[in-house]
């Protein structure tokens, strides 16, 4: 039954489990890693992207194979905006083609039962029915402006299914809406929605600019969920005896652009304007997740927007402070 608590039995999360959190330096790794901590596992295996190269088919299975996890969760990605989507289609694509192939067969030829896959919310048709549903998968085009990425993710998940449909393994996959957070990427150019708006707003206040300028019309509408949301509603599905092969992980409440953009200015403190420039791409019009399932299981996410923006810039202005701000 979705939703029952997890029995002891052979893919129980415990104390003493091994874990993997595939991508563990990235904001989303980095966030599973503390939520686990905090639960009191202490179990979990380490290892850099320096120290681990996923597109190795070689190395990755020589790992899977030496420390033999007993769970694995699936946080590693190459990830970008618009602008990187748009820049480097073929890089996205094969890049996380190749680190979600070879890690879901590296770990099943080394025995790992339990791993779970986090995906992204751009794998579902531009133009489904709002708001989006699991069902939706594969049912319309995607957005051209990360059709790769998308491409790659939807791969991901249906291996994951795959294995679970012939093998027996309990591989299942989370699909969370934009995330945002403490070790978010704040490159200039190839940053993400929430990062890039921070960046511009503090510059722009430091540098006294007389105002922003935000990309398209400022009217798409974007759910955004704070990545220690995400965290932990892993940890929560880890624990489900019987997940469905796709849950979506949201908070089921967006805004426009415009808005998420007028509540950043309004916590980093900028005085002048916000300008739109319709002559860039909108992306798609709309993006909310229906977490009605995920609901059902008993989650759901806690951090409000102002909250988490709020947070999130403290922590941005830390990272400057101690040069550590990641821009890359």
């Amino acid at each position: 039954m979705i939703g029952q608590p997890f029995l002891e039995g052979i893919n129980a999360m415990n104390h003493e489990s091994k874990i993997f959190v595939v991508g563990q330096s990235g904001m989303v790794g980095a966030a599973v890693v503390r939520r686990l901590e905090a639960s009191g596992h202490q179990n979990i295996v380490r290892r850099s992207r320096a120290e681990l190269d996923l597109t190795n088919q070689e190395s990755t299975n020589s790992f899977f194979q030496q420390e033999r996890p007993e769970l694995v969760v699936m946080a590693a990605a190459k990830v970008g905006g618009i602008h990187a989507n748009e820049t480097y289609p073929a890089e996205f694509g094969y890049e996380n083609l190749t680190i979600a192939t070879n890690t879901i067969e590296a770990a099943y030829r080394a025995g790992v039962e339990r791993f779970l896959y986090l995906g992204s919310s751009c794998i579902y048709p531009k133009l489904a029915l709002q708001p989006l549903r699991e069902s939706s998968l594969l049912t319309g085009e995607l957005e051209p402006t990360n059709e790769p990425y998308a491409i790659a993710k939807i791969a991901g998940l249906k291996l994951c299914q795959y294995y679970r449909q012939q093998y027996g393994v309990l591989f299942h996959s989370l699909m969370p809406t934009n995330l945002y957070g403490p070790g978010d990427n704040y490159h200039r150019e190839n940053s993400h929605l929430l990062p890039a708006l921070i960046r511009r707003f503090h510059e722009a206040k430091e540098k006294k600019a007389s105002n922003v300028i935000i990309w398209g019309s400022g009217a798409p509408r974007r759910e955004l969920m704070h990545v220690d949301d995400l965290a932990d509603a892993v940890v929560h599905c880890l624990k489900l005896e019987d997940p469905p092969n796709l849950i979506n992980v949201g908070t089921g409440v967006d805004h426009s652009i415009i808005k998420i953009a007028q509540l950043v200015k309004e916590v980093v403190g900028f005085d002048g304007a916000i300008t739109t420039d319709p002559s860039k791409p909108d992306g798609t019009p709309r993006k909310l997740l229906d977490v009605s399932l995920l609901a059902r299981t008993g989650w759901r996410a806690q951090i409000a927007l102002k909250e988490g923006i709020d947070r999130t810039y403290r922590n941005f202005l830390k990272e400057i402070e101690n040069g550590l701000l990641r821009e890359k």
